[in-house]
């Protein structure tokens, strides 16, 4: 009856022991588990770490191909308005790409689209590339045929213009052989008799009345026929216009000059040769000074004869 005790007890003690041993079993086994766990999340954090490493790297990489790709485009130039308007906006919107790198750094799937995005702007630059050279080239060719098209004027302005001298020279010509011609030009000094019937010739200054001037004109088929005014101009020894009044109504012009005529007459020429006589009247209360004076004749605005007189 005292061994019965003492073999349960035995036995209680072996189930302690078996129940030991199990235990410490399974704690082995965990510690194993959790060392051989340990070991496989270690090597899912490195190679984590080591993708983000590549991902950040790749996001560097496409950061700096698209500032590459932001200068290029910047360093295209064109004068068309249209296609400059289609850059400025690839170029805003290579700005966002940028934002949008730094904003998602550690995301591959956003890098990558980044990365797929930036080549087809780069394919599409190549075509923009293309299409501004071939404007450039139209453009040099259009800048080339307008430059020859201005020669061109040029030359045709400068016969143009040559054309219009010898024409104009011509019209010179023309107009100068279409002038009128004086022969024979003469001019004395009258004194008039008290009833004016009587004149009489003189070269004391003091004594005339009026320079009787007579010429003849020749005749000229150019010439246009009709009524023609004649001026007779004296310029007196002291360098004055001798003139009835040194008023407007006394003034006549010849080429870019303005002065005072001392008798005017209008004769009908008829392309004949005819004689003319033109009466320059001292005005009153007026005596001449001796010395020379010069004797000129003006027909549509040029002179056409001159001659001297000496008064004493």
């Amino acid at each position: 009856m005292e061994d019965q005790p003492k073999k349960e007890k035995e036995k209680g003690n072996g189930k302690i022991h078996a129940i030991y041993l199990t235990i410490i079993f399974l704690l082995a086994g965990l510690c194993v588990f959790l060392s051989f766990r340990y070991k496989e999340l270690k090597t899912i954090v490195a190679t984590h770490e080591i993708t983000i490493e590549q991902v950040v790297k790749e996001r560097d990489n496409v950061k700096t191909d698209l500032q590459e790709l932001r200068t290029q485009y910047d360093a295209l130039q064109t004068d068309d308005k249209n296609l400059n308007a289609e850059l400025d906006a690839k170029k805003k919107y290579i700005d966002s790409l940028l934002v949008v790198a730094d904003k998602h750094q550690n995301d591959a799937y956003i890098i990558a689209k980044l990365k797929k995005e930036t080549n087809t702007l780069r394919e599409i630059m190549k075509g923009y590339v293309r299409t501004i050279d071939s404007l450039n080239q139209l453009n040099g060719k259009l800048i080339v045929e307008k430059q020859e098209v201005l020669t061109q004027l040029d030359k045709e302005k400068d016969k143009s213009n040559q054309i219009q001298t010898d024409k104009d020279k011509l019209q010179n010509r023309i107009d100068r052989a279409a002038m009128l011609s004086t022969l024979n030009v003469k001019a004395v000094g009258v004194k008039s008799s008290k009833n004016g019937k009587k004149d009489t010739e003189t070269t004391k200054a003091g004594k005339v009345d009026k320079i009787k001037v007579t010429f003849d004109i020749a005749d000229n088929d150019l010439t246009v026929a009709g009524n023609k005014d004649i001026f007779i101009r004296v310029i007196q020894p002291d360098a004055q216009e001798m003139t009835e009044s040194k008023d407007a109504d006394h003034q006549f012009s010849f080429g870019q000059t303005t002065a005072y005529f001392a008798a005017k007459k209008t004769i009908d020429y008829e392309n004949q040769p005819m004689t003319a006589l033109v009466n320059c009247h001292v005005a009153k209360d007026t005596t001449l000074p001796p010395g020379k004076y010069i004797i000129e004749i003006y027909a549509d605005k040029v002179m056409i004869g001159t001659c001297g007189l000496v008064l004493e």
